[in-house]
Parts: C-alpha cells; sequence; structure tokens
C-alpha cells in the first residue's frame, strides 16, 4: 500500500467508543485528544436537521432526539446488506455510518496535528473478509488512505510490548514470551493467544464473538429494571423507545458504577412514573453470569488449541472497557493462575498499537517521514509480525453420504498459520462434465449454506466425453498480507482457472464515489 503525504495514524473503530492515536518523535504512542479534550469518542451519530451530523454526542443532548435519529452499535452491522439507516431519504450503510464517525476522529485529531493521509484501523480477529472490506470502505469514504486492517489483539500486543520497552531492540534477551489477550470491548468479544520477541510476534490461536460485550451486559440490567418497573406500575416500558433511552442511559452509568461499588441506586422513569431500584454487584454478576461464562469457554478453548498450558504464560493482558469488571479479572484469574495485567490503558491500548503498526509500515516502505529520531525508525523496521487465519477457507462440494446435497469442505483451518497453502484432488461429477464452478468458502459449518461465499469462479471448456470421477486438483493460498487465491486444474486437459480475493473494497466504484459525496455534504460536528 503507498503511503500519501500527510501524517499517519492508527485507529480503534470501536462498537461504544473509538480512539485515534500516533506516535510522538520519541517514538512513543499517544492517543490524539478530541474536541472535549477526551481520549475516546463515544461511536455514537446523531443524525440532525439540515445535514448536520453529531458524532458522540452527550446523554443530555441525545435525550432531546428522536430515537430513530440515534445509531448506535453499528459496529455489530459492519458487511451486512440487509442493515441501513434511512436519513433525508438516503439509505446510509454500516460503512457509512462507520464513516462519519472516522471523519469525526479524523477532523478533531487534524486540529492537533495536522492533515491526517494514511491510517491503519484496528478489527476484531473474529471479522470475517466481508466485515474486513466494510472497514476499510468507511476509512475510505471518510477521505484516509487505509494502509492495513490490524486484529486487535495483535495491536494491544504491540502497544504492550512497546510499553515494556522490548519492540523492535536487538539488543536485549531474544528469549520467546506467551502472552494471551483478554479482549471484552462493548460490543465484541476476542481472546488471542500470542508468542512474541522483540522482533518476531506469533500468534498462534484466537476466537471470539463479534455479538458479545458490553452492551449485552448492560441490556440484562435493562430488562431487570423494565420488569421491576412492569411489576411496580403494571405498564411495560419497553414499548416505548423514548424511555427505553432514558433506561439504557441509567442502567449504562449504573454498570459502569457497580465495577467500583458493591451497589448502586438506578432511577427510572417512564410516562410520568418514576423508580428506583437498587442494584447489589452480586445481583448483576448473577444474572449475566452466562454471558462471562461464554467468554470462559472461549478462552479455554483457545488455550487448548494454542497448546499453551495456561501456568506457562508469560503474561495475561486485559484490554477493552468491559473488563473493568471485577468479575472478569477474578475469572482469568482462576483459568490462568496469576493476577491480569494493567501495563496498558485497555481503552487505549488498541488505537496505539495500531499506531504502532503503522509507523512499522511507513518505516519500511518510506524509511519514515523524518518526525522519530532515526533510532525508533530503526526499531521499527526490525518488527516483523505473523498471524493465523480467523475463519477456515473451504470449497463447496457434492456431500459423499447424500450426493443430493453440497457441503463445505475445509481447505485451510482456522488458526492455521500463514502464509499457507493447502492442495486437494477431488473429481467431477458427471459423465461429460463441462465446466467447474469453484465456489470459495469462509467458515467452520458443513452447510455452505451457514458460511459466506468470498468468492467463485469456473473452469470452462473441458474435454469431450470426460468420464465421471475424473480428477481435480483445488489449491488454495493465504499469504501474509490476508490475500486468498484459488487455483482448479482439470488434470486430464490440464484446463486451470483461477481466482484471487483481494481486501481492496466491499462497493463498486460507482458506490464508494456515490458516498465520498455524500460525506463531503454532512456536516459532522
Amino acid at each position: 500500500m503507498k503511503f500519501l503525504e500527510g501524517q499517519t495514524v492508527g485507529i480503534d473503530l470501536g462498537t461504544t467508543y473509538s480512539a485515534i492515536s500516533q506516535l510522538d518523535q520519541d517514538g512513543t504512542p499517544i492517543a490524539i485528544p478530541n474536541a472535549d479534550d477526551r481520549p475516546i469518542t463515544p461511536s455514537v451519530v446523531l443524525l440532525g436537521d439540515d445535514g448536520k451530523v453529531i458524532v458522540g454526542p452527550s446523554f443530555e443532548r441525545i435525550a432531546l432526539e428522536s430515537p430513530d435519529r440515534v445509531v448506535e452499535a453499528v459496529k455489530r452491522e459492519m458487511g451486512s446488506s440487509d442493515y441501513y439507516v434511512v436519513y433525508q431519504g438516503k439509505k446510509l450503510t454500516p460503512e457509512f455510518v462507520a464513516a462519519l464517525i472516522l471523519k469525526k476522529l479524523k477532523q478533531d485529531a487534524e486540529a492537533r496535528i495536522g492533515p491526517i493521509a494514511n491510517a491503519v484501523i484496528t478489527v476484531p480477529y473474529y471479522f470475517n473478509d466481508v466485515r474486513r472490506k466494510a472497514t476499510q470502505d468507511a476509512g475510505q469514504i471518510a477521505g484516509l488512505n487505509v494502509v492495513d486492517i490490524i486484529n486487535e489483539p495483535t495491536a494491544a500486543t504491540l502497544a504492550y510490548a512497546w510499553t515494556k520497552g522490548e519492540l523492535g531492540r536487538t539488543d536485549v534477551s531474544q528469549d520467546e514470551k506467551t502472552i494471551l489477550v483478554y479482549d471484552l470491548g462493548g460490543g465484541t468479544f476476542d481472546v488471542t493467544v500470542v508468542s512474541y520477541t522483540p522482533t518476531q510476534f506469533r500468534v498462534l490461536a484466537t476466537d471470539g464473538d463479534v455479538m458479545l460485550g458490553g452492551l449485552d451486559w448492560s441490556r440484562r440490567i435493562v430488562d431487570h429494571i423494565a420488569e421491576q418497573f412492569k411489576r411496580r406500575f403494571n405498564e411495560d416500558p419497553r414499548d416505548d423507545p423514548e424511555s427505553m433511552r432514558n433506561f439504557e442511559q441509567a442502567c449504562e452509568g449504573a454498570k459502569r458504577q457497580l465495577s467500583k461499588a458493591g451497589q448502586t441506586p438506578i432511577n427510572v422513569y417512564h410516562k410520568g412514573k418514576t423508580l428506583t431500584v437498587s442494584l447489589t454487584r452480586t445481583d448483576f454478576e448473577r444474572m449475566t453470569s452466562d454471558l462471562l461464562q461464554r467468554t470462559r469457554d472461549t478462552t479455554e478453548l483457545v488455550l487448548q488449541q494454542s497448546g499453551v498450558d495456561p501456568s506457562t504464560l508469560t503474561d495475561l493482558l486485559l484490554v477493552g472497557g468491559s473488563t473493568y469488571m471485577p468479575v472478569v479479572e477474578k475469572m482469568m484469574e482462576e483459568i490462568c493462575g496469576r493476577k491480569p495485567s494493567r501495563g496498558v490503558i485497555a481503552e487505549e491500548a488498541v488505537a496505539k498499537g495500531a499506531a504502532i503498526h503503522a509507523a512499522i509500515l511507513e518505516a519500511r516502505a518510506t524509511g519514515g517521514s523524518g518526525r522519530m529520531a532515526k533510532a525508533v525508525m530503526e526499531r521499527l523496521r526490525n518488527v516483523k509480525t505473523s498471524d493465523v487465519n480467523s475463519h477456515s477457507l473451504g470449497v463447496k462440494v457434492t456431500n459423499p453420504e447424500d450426493k443430493s446435497r453440497k457441503m463445505n469442505h475445509i481447505m485451510i483451518p482456522r488458526n492455521t498459520a500463514i502464509p499457507f497453502t493447502q492442495t486437494q484432488r477431488f473429481v467431477t461429477t458427471s459423465d461429460n462434465q463441462q465446466r467447474i464452478h469453484v465456489y470459495i468458502l469462509e467458515g467452520e459449518a458443513s452447510d455452505p449454506d451457514a458460511c459466506t461465499q468470498i468468492g467463485d469462479f469456473r473452469v470452462v471448456d473441458l474435454p469431450p466425453n470426460l468420464p465421471k470421477g475424473s480428477p481435480v486438483e483445488v489449491s488454495y493460498s493465504y499469504d501474509a498480507n490476508g490475500r486468498i487465491s484459488a487455483t482448479a486444474r482439470e488434470l486430464t486437459s490440464q484446463k486451470e482457472a483461477k481466482a484471487e480475493i483481494v481486501r481492496d473494497s466491499g462497493l463498486n466504484d460507482q458506490g464508494m464515489e456515490a458516498f465520498e459525496r455524500l460525506a463531503t455534504e454532512y456536516s459532522v460536528e
């Protein structure tokens, strides 16, 4: 990816909060404050009148607006073709709403550091290729040259190692260390085991859930309080969107308070009636225990898949604002037999790691912009990373046990170290077959309909009278940059075809240009 003239930053595009960072002249990752002088910006978009868009409005400002004008948690919808928001007669996609958040971050940061051109944007490790493309599109719509998409746990590990003073150093011990990154944000969850030396990063295993995060803990409190209200007044506030806005804000605040105190009052109102409920941390943990158990199951699975004994971990890193819940720290100590590290700021670690990764890429591509010290640039160029694929790659084939059905045959299992190439033989399914249609699937399910089709291609003009069962060789490759390629060759005639999946853009050129023009029409405040 070519770097453009201008500043380079790292961005954590979060479900509930987003942040932007940059390395200073000494190579220290710094969170760039927004216009309110805060290091994080709420990922909330208020679609106001006359094309005025407010990103990160206050609770008081939100309360004045109709709920259908407020867009939250759009990160969970990234890549979805079914989700959109209608505003001024236009359908706004998740990519476009995310672009408004990115535009606000860029706008505020430019007021402090000057014009920004290039950015690395983070995503949960478990985002599939469609979601990653949507994130890249959002950056382009916002006017950013997205030089890379980086996984959040990898970014957090970079920030951790840099904070330790180890990253990129060749003059310190090169002993390998292994850490577990438990990342519970506002809307998504990841857990990853990473092995690293000061100059080499290697992901061993990862898993997660793009529909699990702090929002789900908050909603449990909302439902609990709504039930209390219904019992008391025989009216269900969940039928009134405006009342629910009040409930959600009160319950979100209570959740945060329970991370510091053992008990907190919650005051809500609906149709002139007010209710005050006292909620204890014990009750809160009880009503959300199944959510926490889901993260525990995933953590133990990833440790098993990585082959790492929890007792041998060098460190345990907690990332994401939801890890401030005391019960999370307690659970992780039980699993790993050690207290988690608070060596990085949970809400800022991912953005700072993205800034480090952006600087590494810039140092390799350009030799540096001259902003940072020569020794810092040399350290950055020393760092090499190695990832695993977070989703299996498969091919649609005829089910050998039921010829009338198709199945997903996995070619490259998830958690395979990349780059990786796999070649296997299949056979044609009928006499005189004229073509072979290869569907590239992403996902773990055996049912192709439960997977995501990310590409397809055909081998055509097969030789006449080709007998059923003729051999076909299929190769899948996954390179270090996340590019996926597939080749199919009919071995009798040596006819072949191939496809490459490049994460350039999920939108076509026409759609991208239309959204870029639309973004310039909206005034982001």
